[in-house]
């Protein structure tokens, strides 16, 4: 079936219409949509669109698999491929849609970089010579005592640092709107004192925000993000802020063993999810084993 006269391709780009003029979707999305049915067309070969089956799909699947493409990617490539019979469904009676129930082969899980606690304290005890720098000690002994989300941290009002202070726990309202109850730690608390010392030389009149920026206002993700990068360079280290939880997370769980407990201050609604450092964990105890055991010492 030549190019020129598929009548696939006048389906696929009315469907793409669609996306651009009902669902208001972006040209981006739109774009990524159009190259996805592209790999459909060239997966089915000759098949129409109501000759596909499941068997087809999960076929073509194997090959992309097999050419290198990642579980990621080709999730993305069947959700964009599911869309469109599903579109072709309602819009034009296909009988039962052939992507459904097709699964992407899995990807494998990438442990989340984490500090080892002497990084950590290097990185938290380097000294601050300026009123923002006390605000940045502030924010990561905050993000490191507590294991909070980016989101979360910039979110905390200056009322709560009251309670802060006085409970020496916080109260976040995460994901799914779900709140938790997480101890704070006394350097942490010690930091956060420092800083509510200076704060009213930067924060304009009514801010609730406990960390604001130099123009008085609630500081943005972005810039925190800056301001640990900056901080990380000093010691040739380059952190971001989900590294400061993870190395919560870690060193929590080394010390305690307590996954539930790790759990619930992390805000994960899953434990899958918390388990992942179970293996950083497995990691630190192989490389103790390694460098111990009179067994394992290689020759």
């Amino acid at each position: 079936m030549s190019a020129g006269n598929d009548p696939r391709r006048g389906r696929v780009q009315e469907f793409l219409r669609h996306l651009d003029t009902e669902r208001r979707l972006s040209p981006h999305t739109v774009s990524a949509y159009g190259r996805d049915l592209d790999v459909l067309l060239t997966e089915l070969g000759d098949l129409s669109f109501e000759q596909m089956q499941n068997l087809h799909a999960r076929r073509a699947v194997a090959r992309l698999h097999a050419r290198g493409l990642s579980g990621h990617s080709i999730a993305r490539t069947l959700s964009a491929w599911r869309t469109f019979f599903q579109w072709l469904t309602r819009q034009h009676g296909f009988g039962a849609n052939p992507v459904a129930g097709v699964r992407p082969p899995k990807s494998p899980r990438h442990l989340p970089n984490a500090l080892s606690p002497d990084l950590a304290a290097q990185l938290l005890d380097a000294p601050a010579n300026e009123p923002l720098e006390l605000r940045d000690k502030a924010m990561f002994e905050l993000f490191y005592s507590s294991g909070l989300r980016l989101a979360e941290l910039a979110g905390i009002d200056v009322s709560a640092a009251r309670d802060i202070l006085a409970d020496h726990e916080i109260v976040v309202t995460g994901k799914g709107n779900k709140t938790r109850r997480i101890p704070v730690g006394s350097k942490a608390i010690a930091a956060l004192n420092v800083w509510l010392t200076v704060r009213p030389q930067f924060a304009k009149a009514g801010e609730e925000a406990l960390f604001v920026g130099v123009r008085g206002a609630r500081i943005a993700p972005r810039v925190v993000e800056q301001r640990l990068e900056f901080w990380g360079k000093k010691l040739g280290l380059a952190v971001h802020p989900h590294m400061l939880r993870h190395s919560f997370a870690t060193h929590v769980l080394q010390s305690s063993g307590d996954l539930r407990a790790v759990q619930e201050m992390l805000g994960h609604a899953s434990i899958s999810t918390t388990q992942v450092y179970t293996h950083l964990d497995f990691q630190h105890l192989a490389r103790v084993y390694d460098a111990a055991h009179p067994r394992a010492k290689k020759k």
